[in-house]
């Protein structure tokens, strides 16, 4: 089979399970269900595709098959800020309540704190992308543990508002924030369509980059904040879902067998809308709603990871 047709195969599989989750079961009051599914299925693709897009990218620029873009702490930073919000605000407050500026808010501070990371790091000629890897995992080791200690202080009751935001939810996703971020995602992918060229031959490694005329550091410091951008807006969206982007990452480069980025940045997307809509029909229709979607995401995903780790260990 041909990169082509995996490629519609993942594609025709991911339609099917789209109109499977949407109109499985559509009973009640269908005017008012039917929306809903659509936006859900909406919310799940843009979260999927801007997941695996931007972690093949993190991928290529690391030469990389176990690093997603999680380690630069995003997703600690996201939590860090919910925390905050409710230790000063508390739970009632306007900036939990609405969730335009709860989604501002949390865009915002992620995309800063990346492009300040970038802007100190990358300012020498010495400092390359696993510097800022270690700085990204030591940052987010310290959002995680402060995150700890102020949920530690703060009141019972206002603490499960706070465990919730760490979950992905697809339930409760707000209309107008998914019609947003598809403007945001799709302004993004229209910048990135200028450094597209790029990645097959930063794939190769830095040096062979260079070697081969490609603007390495000016290039791959716009990569990381497309990067930047595209996972701040999924995990404001609908919250963090770790293991996401390894898995479905890796499961294209395995299922397509090609290094070329047009094939398994498609391939995985497809994969990783997939993993979400068969993940939250599994979660409403044999769960009842008792566990959420990244629950099993990072539990399929953690098992994987260990699987690479084993295979990685066993080549050495």
């Amino acid at each position: 089979m041909g990169y082509k047709q995996k490629t519609i195969l993942l594609a025709a599989i991911a339609v099917v399970l789209a109109a499977l989750y949407i109109f499985y079961d559509l009973t009640g009051v269908i005017s008012y269900v039917l929306p809903r599914r659509v936006l859900k299925v909406a919310a799940m693709i843009l979260t999927g595709g801007a997941i695996a897009f931007a972690t093949t990218i993190f991928m290529t620029i690391t030469n990389n098959r176990i690093l997603t873009p999680s380690v630069m702490g995003l997703d600690s930073l996201y939590l860090l800020i919910q925390t905050v919000i409710v230790f000063l605000y508390g739970s009632s407050s306007l900036v939990m309540m609405n969730s335009y500026v709860n989604y501002i808010i949390s865009i915002g501070a992620m995309v800063l704190f990346s492009l300040v990371l970038f802007k100190v790091l990358f300012k020498g000629e010495q400092n390359n992308i696993y510097f800022l890897l270690l700085i990204g995992m030591i940052l987010g080791t310290f959002f995680s543990s402060f995150t700890t200690f102020m949920q530690v202080l703060i009141d019972p009751n206002e603490f499960m508002v706070a465990q919730d935001k760490m979950f992905a939810s697809i339930n409760n996703i707000n209309g107008d924030l998914v019609y947003i971020s598809i403007v945001v995602i799709a302004l993004v992918i229209i910048y990135f369509l200028r450094f597209y060229k790029y990645l097959d031959v930063l794939a190769l490694g830095k040096d062979e980059s260079i070697n081969l005329g490609v603007p390495y550091d000016y290039v791959v410091k716009r990569l990381l904040i497309i990067v930047a951008i595209l996972i701040s807006v999924a995990t404001a969206l609908v919250g963090p879902i770790v293991f996401l982007g390894l898995l479905v990452v890796n499961l294209s480069y395995e299922f397509m067998k090609t290094f070329r980025h047009q094939y398994i940045i498609l391939g995985a997307v497809f994969i990783s809308i997939i993993a979400l809509i068969g993940g939250q029909f599994i979660v409403e229709k044999i769960f009842s709603f008792e566990t959420t979607i990244s629950v099993i995401i990072n539990f399929v995903g953690g098992i994987y990871f260990i699987y690479l780790l084993l295979k990685e260990n066993q080549s050495w």
